[in-house]
């Protein structure tokens, strides 16, 4: 009996020990949670207004105005090469000219033909003119004479057609036969790309073309050159629609007389519109992405209460965006002009937390940002 109380006495004086410790614990939780945590530091930005020119953006790419791979029309052997790869060349340069030793045969026998054929005719003539000879035999010989000259015409073609010129002006690409080398029949030879002039091919939703029209000015920008801007006009406005995308084709031409852009570039192209219109903007860094929602933290002035000093709080606001430019993007509803947001340090803030600012260590936003270390 003795050990029985002495083992129920044991129990009770741990259980006693666990409770107090327990309590002891849940008294230091209710006297931290009176207990203010310190403010986060954040940076800042004002929702400015401003004005902005109208634009609309698309991706496209670029075309040349002429562009064509040079092939050959007959097979045959590379008896000449007339340039180097990378050449700039003008309208008529030989590039190459195949073997055509056969063909000149068969047109000096082919001639040789017509010469006699001429003859006969004249003196058919002569014969028919003193009845010697029935009208018959005169259009023999004049369709014998046509049809000699038309074979020679036929294999003086064809010579022409082994002898390959540039259709137009233009820089050749690499070169893509060699010497002594037989082509088939339109087996490629080399590119040939009219580079002064440029095409950007692209595209827009059915929505815009109310405010499309040929003059237009449109910007490219590629990532080729990422600080160069160049303008153009707006050529050609597809008359149908793509019925799968319900999107507009377009087409714009630019000027490129320093070579800079080359056919087949992805770029970026935006179409001016005439009138600028008035935006509200804030950093980029200052909105928060989400499944549900995009949103920023604006900073407001709290006063002293029974829930601790005066200060700066933040407040979560759902916003929706538009369009971005450079560092900054369009806020189209949810914040108005001159009022405060957070612009870096959102991911550790939460509604109603206590912030202090501190713009000294964040870079400025710019409309044209040319970062360093790019």
């Amino acid at each position: 009996m003795k050990k029985i109380i002495f083992g129920i006495v044991i129990v009770v004086a741990v259980a006693a020990v666990l409770g107090g410790i327990k309590v002891m614990q849940i008294r230091n939780l209710m006297a931290g949670a009176s207990h203010q945590m310190p403010p986060e530091t954040i940076a800042s930005a004002i929702v400015k207004e401003e004005k902005w020119e109208g634009t609309m953006s698309a991706i496209g790419s670029v075309a040349a105005s002429q562009g064509v791979n040079v092939t050959t029309e007959l097979g045959g052997k590379v008896a000449e090469i007339g340039f180097e790869s990378g050449a700039v060349v003008a309208q008529g340069d030989l590039l190459v000219r195949l073997d055509t030793t056969s063909e000149k045969a068969q047109l000096r026998a082919a001639e040789a033909q017509v010469e006699l054929a001429r003859l006969t005719a004249e003196r058919t003539k002569k014969l028919r003119v003193e009845n010697t000879l029935s009208q018959a035999e005169l259009d023999s010989a004049n369709a014998s004479l046509e049809q000699n000259q038309a074979n020679a015409e036929a294999i003086r073609a064809a010579i022409a057609k082994k002898t390959i010129c540039a259709p137009f002006a233009g820089r050749l690409g690499i070169r893509l036969v060699n010497l002594g080398e037989f082509l088939d029949v339109g087996k490629p030879i080399v590119s040939l790309q009219a580079l002064g002039t440029l095409h950007l091919d692209f595209s827009l939703p059915q929505q815009e073309l109310a405010q499309l029209k040929t003059g237009m000015k449109v910007r490219l920008t590629t990532d080729t050159y990422p600080d160069k801007k160049f303008d153009g006009t707006l050529t050609a406005i597809n008359p149908d629609l793509d019925s799968a995308t319900r999107s507009v084709r377009l087409r714009a031409t630019f000027s490129n007389a320093d070579n800079l852009l080359r056919p087949g570039m992805f770029a970026r192209a935006e179409v001016v519109l005439p009138v600028e219109e008035t935006v509200v903007v804030i950093p980029a860094t200052s909105v928060l992405n989400a499944p549900f929602g995009d949103s920023v933290y604006v900073i407001e002035s709290k006063s002293a209460d029974t829930n601790g000093p005066a200060g700066l709080v933040v407040r979560q606001q759902f916003i929706r965006t538009g369009r971005a430019r450079g560092d900054f993007v369009v806020v189209q509803t949810g914040v108005k002009p001159g009022e405060k947001v957070v612009s870096a340090g959102l991911f550790k803030l939460r509604n109603g937390m206590a912030v202090v600012e501190n713009n000294e260590l964040t870079p400025k936003p710019s409309a044209t940002p040319k970062p360093g270390d790019s």
